[in-house]
């Protein structure tokens, strides 16, 4: 495992299968429709379609195996970005549930968290029984254990690393996935040249540093894979990932300024951030 792990610390061009094999859906199947028609649905605003061209939600789900009769728990899923695309793939046939931060713990999670079941209950018809749960102090577990068959999170472990409770949420996944069960992780790819900062002030995280803490969990490593790369993205300053879109802005700075001429277009030009693309099972025994 540790030579093909040293393989990983740059970017990955294409889908790599180290542990075993992944079985995504057939191309021609029922979960491909669903998927396409909700990735491109009117349910989603222009802007968070412009977005598909950097998030590659299609390829990004296909790797993941999603599949239309599974359970599906996605961590910290504010804004609803993925939830608008996989809660309607799997309406009626499985299950989805996004958790948030706890509602209780302040007044803006609890207006967040009222704000996202809402669009449910306002579109059932599309979402079906889709859920959400709260992820805090005293909710630790958002679904019933070892039922997820799919468990998912996006750009969330350098959030995780700053407020130090990276271990907790990985147990927090690994209890709520079935053995056997995959999790799928995208996450800003930092520079294997720059030592990892375990509070990942600059937004990035290292690739072979988020494999180790995944496996320290008791995740097993199936396959990485490129999609969502961008060797556009220099990574060379401080609060790199926040300068570039959909963010733009100066990070650190105080009011948290917005991105002005040479560096607005500067970043445009980059485009979203380089992201390392993981998939990982809970082993069966």
């Amino acid at each position: 495992m540790q030579l093909m792990r040293r393989t990983l610390i740059g970017a990955v061009s294409a889908t790599t299968i180290l542990f075993g094999s992944i079985n995504p859906s057939s191309a021609a199947d029922s979960t491909d429709i669903r998927l396409r028609d909700a990735i491109t649905g009117e349910h989603r605003a222009e802007a968070k379609i412009a977005r598909n061209a950097y998030r590659n939600p299609y390829e990004t789900l296909k790797f993941f195996g999603l599949k239309e009769d599974m359970t599906v728990l996605e961590i910290y899923a504010q804004g609803a970005w993925y939830t608008e695309i996989i809660a309607p793939v799997v309406a009626g046939t499985g299950k989805y549930v996004g958790a948030l931060p706890d509602p209780n713990v302040s007044e803006r999670s609890q207006k967040s968290f009222d704000g996202y079941v809402a669009a449910f209950d306002a579109n059932s018809e599309l979402y079906g029984d889709a859920s959400a749960a709260g992820i805090g102090p005293e909710a630790t577990q958002p679904i019933e254990p070892g039922t997820a068959d799919l468990v998912l999170t996006f750009r969330n472990l350098h959030n995780w690393m700053g407020a130090g409770t990276i271990e907790k949420m990985y147990e927090i996944m690994y209890n709520s996935a079935k053995p056997g069960g995959y999790l799928g992780v995208v996450e800003h790819r930092g520079n294997p040249m720059v030592k990892q900062d375990p509070k990942a002030k600059s937004g990035y995280v290292n690739e072979g540093y988020a494999i180790k803490l995944a496996e320290d969990a008791g995740w097993q490593l199936v396959a990485v894979s490129g999609i969502n790369n961008n060797p556009m993205d220099d990574k060379d300053y401080e609060g790199r990932v926040w300068r570039l879109p959909q963010t733009l802005r100066y990070f650190g700075k105080e009011g948290f300024p917005k991105l002005a001429g040479a560096d607005r277009q500067r970043s445009l030009a980059i485009g979203e951030s380089d992201r390392f693309t993981h998939l990982y099972v809970k082993p069966a025994k």
